[in-house]
This record gives C-alpha cells, structure tokens and sequence, in this order.
C-alpha cells in the first residue's frame, strides 16, 4: 500500500497547504480518502490523471473534505471523457449532500446522465464493509457535520491505514488506530482545546492508549504548523502536501 499526501491542510489552507486528500494505492485499485475542495489542483499539481482514481472515501461532509466532488464529476463528464466506473462512499448522509452540493454550485448538474458508471454508497459506522477491495470500518466521533462524522480503518493486502477524520479526543479512537501501520491523525491546534478537533497537547497525552505502529500529524492550523519540529522530534510523522510512503 502507497500513500501520497495531496492535501493536508486545514479548511483555511493555513501554511499555503491544500485541503485534505490522502491518494492511496492498493494492490489493483487506487482511491482518495477525503476530497477537499482544493483537490482539483492538487491533483494537477502532482501530475495525478483523476480518470486513474477508482473511487473515494470520504471521512465526512464538510466542504474542506469533500468540497471537490462537484468540480471532479463535471470534468470528468465533460473535459476528461471518463469512462472508467468511480465509487464514492461516505457517511450516512452522503447521497444527499453531494447532490445538494451538486445543485448548490451548478444547478441541474446532479441530474446528468452520466457517461460512465457512477455510484454513490453510505457507511454505517461500526459495521465492517468492503469498497474496492479495502476492508473498511468506521467509526463515528465527535465533529459536527450535519451528518456522522468518522474515523475510517482501511485494510488491504494485509496492510491497514487509519484516518481519525476530524475530532476532539474521543475513546473511539482506540480500535481504529490499534495496530495500524500507520495513524493518521489530526492535530488542528498546538495546545487549546477546540471544539470538534484534536491539539498536540492531548494527542501527546492520550499517544501510549493508540498503539499503531506509526502516528502522522495532519490539518495543523498556524498554531501548530509553528511547532511542527517539536513533533517530528517527539516521533510524529508530519504531513507535508506531496509526501509519499510505503505502508
């Protein structure tokens, strides 16, 4: 399993960094975890062909990670020729968002007939499922979206990646990360507590209860982009747009 980071960044694009969008490569499929608005670009900027991307994954149903959806499916209808099948699938509320979000940036759009095979599926958190040949578990945490928002496990070719999603610190957390080749994450603030998201502070408290082989840090706002050495040197993987790991 590959993972290149193409967003990590905030809502805000704090540090010039693009929304996140985690590209992850299997033995046969390739897909995204989250899609945030900005990912358009991203993907052009790292000389990523959408029409190679079999599906996406998404955490939940804010717009900095899922925002994109909208812009990748008219350019794939109209400009890219798509004929290759994408799934998306996210939390329990996904179908209606996307098309909400379809309509909102351009009205009738989500009525298209689309040329290629186009399927939109939700996640029940706490029940396991498989998408595109990843094993997948959810599991709802605390962030509020309009809909449930999740921490997502992934496993493939006996290799698993977990994904808090955004959230403060919840015990949910647990069996998500536990074993995991790799945790990633969110680490929005140096040291306040936020509603909705994680600080360093508490992520360095609760580290020894995770137990996943490797944590990366991601959607840092300037507060914690400023102390991003203190975490490396305290043995954090830390996201940068662009960066690349085998799993």
């Amino acid at each position: 399993m590959r993972l290149t980071v193409i967003g990590c960044g905030d809502a805000f694009g704090s540090g010039g960094r693009f929304q996140t969008c985690f590209m992850i490569e299997g033995s046969t499929r390739k897909i995204l975890l989250d899609c945030g608005a900005s990912t358009p670009v991203a993907l052009k900027l790292r000389n990523v062909d959408f029409n190679t991307i079999d599906g996406i994954v998404l955490s939940h149903l804010h717009g900095d990670h899922f925002g994109a959806l909208p812009f990748l499916l008219l350019e794939s209808q109209f400009h890219l020729q798509r004929t290759r099948p994408l799934t998306v699938v996210g939390p329990p509320g996904t179908r209606e968002r996307v098309t909400a979000a379809m309509e909102v940036f351009f009205p009738r759009s989500s009525k298209n007939v689309w040329r290629f095979p186009f399927e939109v599926g939700e996640i029940t958190p706490g029940i396991p499922d498989e998408v595109l040949g990843f094993s997948i578990k959810t599991a709802e945490v605390i962030h509020h979206s309009g809909a449930p928002s999740t921490a997502v496990r992934l496993t493939e070719g006996g290799k698993t990646l977990a994904y808090s999603g955004d959230t403060e610190w919840t015990d949910a957390l647990l069996p998500v990360a536990d074993g995991a080749d790799l945790f990633i994450m969110e680490c929005y603030d140096y040291s306040r507590s936020m509603p909705g998201h994680t600080s360093f502070a508490t992520l360095k408290d609760k580290r020894a209860s995770l137990k996943p082989k490797l944590i990366m840090v991601t959607h840092m706002n300037p507060t914690m982009l400023a102390r991003q050495d203190e975490a490396r040197a305290a043995g954090f993987i830390v996201a940068e747009d662009g960066l690349v790991l085998e799993i």
